[in-house]
């Protein structure tokens, strides 16, 4: 199987190719269509923007090669890059590995204060009952911080799970925290 090319761009990678997006997005989720905020269907006619996080998976796992600048970069270069642009990338990356690894679709938090939504099968098709968010093993966990995420998570109806990354075994633990009330 030939490899998806992408193009680095400042905060992700674009893959042109509309066949090569469509297999992405169809296959996983991976991605967001390019000026599409939420889309309605699997397939449509647009380049695909990858997050840096999604890149170096499909970089590890030989189905994406990325470009900058006409130049082939290697995973150890996209890596570097990532981890320049992302605080916290290694153990966020981790994480998105295992959930991915697991079977979950992995999608961005932002919007619901969290590293990321997680779903058993995928955006439009359910909701995602998790919001996983990272954080260093060597954090402090502030009740108040908690109280909120508990507060936000219980108003959208999904679970909230704090993730930390063992910085001997590079193993993550997931905590849940239910909303009682």
């Amino acid at each position: 199987m030939n490899k998806i090319k992408g193009v680095l761009y400042d905060d992700g990678v674009i893959v042109w190719d509309i066949e090569s997006a469509k297999m992405l997005y169809k296959n996983g989720f991976y991605g967001k269509y390019l000026g599409v905020r939420k889309a309605k269907e699997l397939e449509m006619d647009k380049p695909l923007q990858l997050s840096l996080i999604e890149a170096v998976y499909l970089f590890e796992k030989n189905i994406l090669e990325v470009y900058l600048g006409g130049r082939k970069l290697s995973y150890y270069e996209l890596r570097k890059i990532a981890s320049s642009k992302i605080l916290l990338f290694e153990d966020i990356y981790i994480v998105y590995k295992d959930l991915r690894d697991r079977g979950y679709v992995v999608k961005s938090g932002m919007k619901f204060g969290a590293t990321f939504a997680v779903y058993e099968h995928g955006p439009g098709i359910d909701h995602a009952p998790f919001l996983v968010h990272v954080l260093s093993f060597e954090d402090e966990l502030d009740p108040l911080e908690i109280v909120r995420a508990g507060r936000l998570s219980h108003s959208v109806r999904k679970k909230f799970v704090i993730a930390v990354v063992d910085p001997i075994s590079r193993k993550p633990y997931y905590y849940i925290f239910k909303w009682f009330g």
